[in-house]
């Protein structure tokens, strides 16, 4: 059986695997070498090492696939952020009319929020964002928990929404 255990054992980052062959496995094969067991055992590492360099290959394969894919949400999340702060902008033109100065300046306000949260996170690392996302589950996990409620059932709704758009259609 193969156990990760969870530490980069070499200089190469590979991971550390643990290899226990299944019972009876060497006995199995050690007379087929014409009782030469050391050949067998010899051969016995060198498929534990084969699989300790593909699963460490598979592993870095993941990871740099996951950050391509963490990279490309970032600058949609970060794109969609700028549209909201544009339309915020626009919308507080509007609220200055209607409803007064004051409430026009706070969406103003709310606007410049929203592009500093963006250039913000535009900024940072994917990995500084997975470092901040832990440091406020550990010190607010209640509010984790309620928002990340919140954004299941909103995306929840928008899956919903397309799959009746699409019934429709």
């Amino acid at each position: 059986m193969a156990n990760d255990t969870g530490t980069t054992g070499n200089q190469a980052g590979e991971l550390d695997v643990e290899f226990t062959p299944e019972a009876g496995l060497k006995d199995r094969y050690t007379d087929r070498d014409g009782g030469n067991s050391a050949a067998t055992t010899e051969k016995l590492r060198g498929a534990k090492q084969l699989v300790k360099e593909e699963a460490g290959k598979l592993t870095d394969q993941a990871g740099d696939k996951l950050r391509a894919f963490a990279d490309d949400g970032k600058a949609r999340a970060t794109g969609m952020l700028d549209d909201l702060a544009r339309t915020i902008e626009d919308a507080a033109t509007t609220i200055d009319e209607k409803v007064g100065a004051q409430f026009g300046g706070y969406a103003r306000s709310a606007s410049g929020a929203v592009t500093d949260f963006a250039d913000t996170l535009r900024g940072k690392d994917i990995d500084d964002l997975l470092d901040d996302a832990r440091t406020f589950v550990r010190k607010s996990p209640g509010v984790a928990i309620g928002a990340a409620a919140a954004v299941g059932f909103v995306l929840a709704r928008l899956v919903q929404s397309g799959i009746d758009a699409n019934r429709d259609a």
